[in-house]
């Protein structure tokens, strides 16, 4: 089967769907493998070391003719125009982008979005979600070192004692927890909030503080369970009690960074406008939600803005900064999958039975397989 790679189009994303370690494998498996000049830069792998690894250099026609595509991003109408009925496409499509998913339908794409797996033990090795969102709750860290003018850790000097800084992760989805370590290894005091009762341990084992929000009623402990991993909109007496709570640790914090998201919804506000200005001079608050409205309504997507001596970083893509380590995690959720739709004759065989491949085949054969 011939494989195309791409260079990503999309502005600002630097990661690559294939690396040299993956395209081996795949002509090992007995693929021919085409890689576009300069697919791989943004995240520091040369064509040559492609070259080297057995894929060919062909321009970007002759990898959109290819009978399997892959991804990080969905392809762009340009690209779409450019694809032949009865190709696959696999990468990070978007679910619940009807209009792209529509797109992709209208061109016979056979389209596997790999963010609709399954939270199930036999998916987590192509949890492009998590190996991607794992990145993102570190980097936020480190821009918030970046753009706070004190240091973490507690310093004893000769000079006198910098007191640590205090920080509060609000989400303890994957990116929350990966946050909670990072914040704690660099020497601030942590503290946590997640809707999920579940949450709690984790946050503590990393050595966080949970921000315990009790529940008043049985409906709101069921809805907290959330679903297959995910969380799920919460009772509005629920979010007005965590919302004052919440904002009395905001305005004690010097770091805030929010990672709350649910699938197909806006992400919902967890730090509001007057708890901003209610902030010490100097807090920075790094908004991981911000591509979904953010959890900070005074969030900038792509931007650091400043309220009231308060940072707001709406920086998008932070997998993007750490693009060799990205790709490398990407391009082996993608070939985890691809173990699912081929033979071992290196044959495309997309095993519909399959309750992964159900999960994210979005178009097929002229019909939307998922209805948002």
């Amino acid at each position: 089967m011939r494989i195309g790679i791409l260079r990503e189009t999309r502005d600002h994303e630097t990661r690559v769907a294939g690396t040299p370690e993956t395209v081996k494998k795949y002509v090992t498996a007995g693929h021919e493998v085409l890689v576009e000049p300069g697919a791989g830069l943004a995240a520091h792998f040369t064509d040559e070391a492609y070259t080297a690894a057995g894929a060919k250099l062909a321009a970007s026609a002759q990898c959109l003719d290819a009978e399997l595509i892959l991804k990080v991003r969905a392809p762009s109408p340009e690209e779409i125009s450019k694809i032949k009925s009865g190709t696959v496409v696999v990468g990070m499509l978007d679910p619940f982008d009807s209009e792209g998913i529509n797109a992709l339908n209208a061109a016979g794409i056979t389209a596997f979005a790999l963010e609709a797996a399954p939270r199930i033990t036999r998916a987590q090795s192509l949890d492009v979600l998590s190996s991607q969102a794992n990145l993102a709750g570190y980097k936020a860290v480190l821009l918030a070192a970046h753009y706070y003018g004190r240091m973490f850790p507690m310093m004893m000097t000769a000079a006198g004692t910098l007191k640590a800084a205090r920080a509060v992760v609000l989400g303890a989805g994957v990116a929350g927890l990966q946050a909670i370590a990072t914040a704690k290894r660099l020497g601030a005091v942590v503290e946590a909030s997640d809707v999920r009762p579940a949450a709690k341990e984790q946050i503590e084992s990393l050595g966080g503080k949970f921000i315990d929000v009790p529940f008043e009623t049985d409906e709101e402990r069921e809805i907290a369970k959330g679903v297959g991993g995910y969380a799920r909109p919460m009772p509005a007496s629920w979010m007005a009690r965590q919302a004052v709570l919440v904002a009395e640790r905001c305005k004690q914090a010097d770091i805030v960074i929010t990672t709350a998201l649910i699938p197909g919804r806006p992400a919902p506000t967890l730090v509001s406008a007057e708890t901003v200005f209610g902030m010490k001079p100097g807090s920075v608050i790094v908004d991981l939600a911000v591509e979904r409205g953010g959890n900070c309504p005074l969030s900038v997507k792509g931007e650091v803005v400043e309220h009231h001596g308060v940072k707001l970083v709406g920086l998008t893509n932070l997998p993007g900064m750490v693009a060799t380590d990205a790709s490398a995690l990407y391009s082996r959720n993608l070939m985890d999958f691809l173990k699912l739709i081929i033979d071992k004759d290196a044959k495309l065989a997309i095993n519909h039975e399959d309750e992964i491949v159900q999960a994210c085949l979005m178009c097929a054969n002229g019909e939307v397989k998922r209805k948002n």
